[in-house]
């Protein structure tokens, strides 16, 4: 029979993440991962397998709190055009309180990973998606109450915004200011609705 686990999977995932995060892929060490996540490196190998299972595991683990239960959340409670501007407020004020500029733990992935292997570059590539198509779907609802603007095309306009996104999360690392990310996204939000005043002086809204 099968000895359980004596840890907390969630918590040590937790702790892997933060590691990866910090560091990145490459220099992560197992030993790093087994002293941040509090066990022994026989206990991660025997229930992660080995250090690229475990990024795996940690990247699904990370999409699933936050760009999944951000998507989740906004696109259930919100006006189409609201819940837009609402993610990228919650992402400009991810970027302004990380204190370290870890920046986004799959944006980081994109840059260094995806590029050298196949299977997390389909990974991130799905989740780019899976963005896209959450942006996608709140232009379709916005165009048909007449929220947003009828001018461009919601698949254009979906990519638009995945590409602000992006580019805000790398910008963020280096510039972490806020009128700068607020200023990104000022104008693609006054293109989707030109009616609606997006005052320099105050938040998205």
């Amino acid at each position: 029979m099968a000895r359980p686990r004596a840890f907390d999977e969630t918590a040590v995932l937790d702790a892997a993440m933060q590691c990866f995060w910090a560091r990145g892929y490459e220099a992560t060490s197992v030993r790093d991962l087994a002293e941040r996540m509090g066990i022994t490196g026989a206990s991660l190998y025997n229930a992660f397998g080995d250090k690229r299972s475990l990024y795996r595991r940690v990247l699904d683990h990370y999409v699933a709190q936050s760009i999944g239960d951000r998507i989740t959340r906004l696109e259930g409670s919100l006006p189409p055009l609201d819940a837009i501007a609402a993610f990228f407020e919650e992402i400009i004020e991810r970027s302004m309180t990380d204190v370290q500029r870890k920046g986004c733990l799959l944006i980081n992935s994109a840059l260094e990973v995806a590029p050298h292997d196949e299977e997390f570059r389909r990974v991130i590539a799905d989740v780019l998606k899976r963005m896209e198509g959450f942006f996608r779907r709140s232009v379709e609802a916005g165009q048909k109450d007449g929220s947003i603007t009828l001018s461009q095309p919601p698949d254009d306009l979906a990519r638009l915004l995945l590409s602000v996104l992006l580019g805000i999360r790398v910008l963020a690392r280096s510039r972490p200011e806020r009128a700068l990310l607020e200023g990104s996204v000022r104008p693609v939000l006054a293109m989707l609705d030109p009616d609606r005043a997006y005052a320099t002086d105050a938040r998205l809204n």
